[in-house]
């Protein structure tokens, strides 16, 4: 984690703060807000940065769809989710995108299995983990071999990811005011 100033810090929260309602609301995450955070995330860091900040702004987002494009792809993350880390690595950089893509699955893990004992799911959600796995191992998509394991079907378990993005982003706000202080 690294010094984020108070113009991104912001900027971020604005952008989760507004994706995670909508997500958690409608389970949609709106392309006005994804962009709105890409193209400043990437402008602010042009402007206040230079060439350098132009890099990291782009190495952030990259990162962030190079890790969520396959999981979009696999049908494991909404096309938003995926949009808005992109927008969220665009703002922070790769560094701390890293940090907050940790805490989002630290956070989405633990919530995960609160959601599947909730739903006295854990025996079938680890059959389905099983078959994900064996169903990777031999390179094919694990959708198409069960529909309940795609995101928006009705008998999966899913939860919003933008809220936990959400989360994640305000976790890591806190994390860098203590550790990574100006």
């Amino acid at each position: 984690m690294s010094y984020l100033p108070p113009v991104f810090q912001i900027l971020l929260l604005l952008v989760v703060l507004v994706a995670g309602i909508s997500d958690l609301r409608s389970r949609r995450i709106p392309n006005w807000v994804v962009l709105a955070g890409l193209l400043l995330g990437i402008g602010l860091n042009a402007f206040l940065f230079g060439t350098d900040g132009l890099w990291v702004a782009l190495k952030g987002a990259g990162l962030a769809l190079a890790v969520y494009f396959p999981l979009y792809a696999l049908r494991a993350m909404g096309a938003g989710d995926a949009k808005l880390m992109a927008a969220v690595g665009a703002i922070v950089g790769p560094g701390n995108w890293i940090a907050i893509f940790f805490c989002s699955a630290v956070l989405g893990g633990f919530i995960g299995l609160i959601f599947v004992l909730a739903r006295k799911r854990f025996s079938r959600t680890l059959a389905n983990m099983m078959f994900i796995l064996r169903e990777l191992a031999y390179l094919r998509p694990p959708h198409l071999g069960r529909e309940e394991l795609k995101v928006g079907h009705e008998a999966a378990v899913s939860m919003p990811h933008g809220a936990i993005i959400t989360l994640a982003s305000m976790t890591f706000l806190v994390f860098i005011t203590i550790w990574a202080p100006r």
